[in-house]
């Protein structure tokens, strides 16, 4: 049995963090879902730029909308649902099979609203009406701006993926927005079931620290400590009187989705965060990379624990960085800082790419189609 099965026969989901025309084109997503469990993916503006850049798969799809006088945000955003829409299509009979627990596809708000909450809840609303699959995510980041929008546009019965979390506090405020929004629903005589995740951002923990911790610190222990620790309090949140309440009126788990789980490090396993992080009612968004990788040579060694005694062996290995000068804290807000900058420069590189290619398209076919 390969190992993605075994992960997935553990209750854990494997999504793909990649979305290319290819992919869908040649068959290869129907494949990964056939053959190596894979029951959604993520998108983002970085993988989307790629594709543009390193394939002509769009390049008729962009001159055919420049010449309809289409550019910027609104042709991207046409491109990425065109592609989304298909792929939550692939993943239809998966989410129709779970009672929507599983089979998502997501795709972001533009990252220059992450400091604008209105904007944000108003461009969820339209991205999700316009895609019009039940299985398609908003990504909102989980940042100071985007905790409300999460609890409205969960009131507003838009699914949400929350983004850009990367600590327990940045966990706990996610989960305690969607559980305000599904609380609001309930007292609105509204059905509870909508649909969340709540993305923790894992190995740019150990990129961040790379250069400044010393000796075993630098070997990749700190993003699977700090995972561990939220864990630990998305299990203490799903056993609370809170959750459990919400439970008995319908409403469905935000599962906790881990991200960011390729290796950077050359000299670690190339399979190290998929084989540290197997949880049951989690999901692991990875790369496609490491994906083939897992699935070729992968292991699952252990089941993720939440037990006082492993909670007090993490905080142990925490407060080791912390001699060390590492304040958790203030690392996290700095990495969910930079993350938002990450992301908004990608828009930015993505839109230009786009403008670069639709005036190259439209240059040698001036005539169209």
């Amino acid at each position: 049995m390969k190992a993605t099965q075994q992960l997935h026969n553990l209750g854990q989901s494997l999504w793909l963090d990649n979305i290319t025309r290819g992919l869908l084109t040649s068959g290869t997503l129907a494949r990964y879902i056939s053959e190596l469990s894979v029951t959604g993916l993520t998108s983002n503006p970085t993988i989307f730029e790629h594709a543009i850049k390193n394939s002509d798969f769009y390049d008729v799809a962009i001159r055919t909308k420049a010449h309809a006088g289409k550019s910027g945000e609104t042709l991207f955003f046409e491109l990425a649902l065109e592609d989304l829409m298909q792929a939550a299509d692939l993943f239809r009979p998966i989410y129709d099979a779970t009672g929507g627990i599983d089979g998502w596809v997501s795709l972001e708000v533009s990252p220059l609203l992450a400091d604008d909450t209105a904007a944000t809840i108003k461009a969820a609303a339209q991205l999700h009406a316009r895609a019009q699959r039940p299985n398609l995510f908003i990504k909102i980041p989980g940042t100071r701006a985007g905790i409300p929008a999460i609890e409205e546009s969960i009131f507003a019965g838009v699914p949400v993926n929350v983004t850009l979390l990367f600590s327990r506090e940045h966990y706990v405020a996610a989960a305690e927005a969607y559980m305000r929004g599904i609380e609001r629903r309930i007292a609105a005589g509204l059905d509870p079931r909508v649909a969340s995740v709540a993305s923790i951002f894992v190995s740019r923990w150990d990129v961040a620290v790379k250069d400044k911790a010393q000796g075993e610190f630098r070997n990749n222990r700190l993003g699977i400590a700090i995972a561990m620790r939220t864990y630990k309090a998305y299990r203490d949140l799903l056993a609370s009187k809170r959750w459990q309440k919400l439970a008995a009126s319908g409403a469905q788990p935000q599962r906790l989705l881990w991200a960011s789980t390729g290796t950077k490090d050359p000299a670690a396993s190339d399979t190290l965060y998929v084989e540290a992080l197997a949880a049951p009612d989690t999901v692991n968004t990875i790369p496609e990379k490491t994906l083939l990788a897992f699935a070729a040579h992968g292991k699952i060694k252990n089941v993720l624990p939440f037990d006082e005694v492993h909670a007090e062996m993490v905080e142990a290995i925490i407060e080791e960085f912390t001699h060390e000068g590492i304040n958790d804290e203030a690392l996290a807000a700095k990495l969910q800082r930079e993350g938002a900058q990450s992301f908004a420069k990608s828009w930015q590189d993505l839109l230009a790419r786009i403008a670069t290619k639709s005036d190259a398209l439209t240059q040698n076919h001036p005539g169209g189609e």
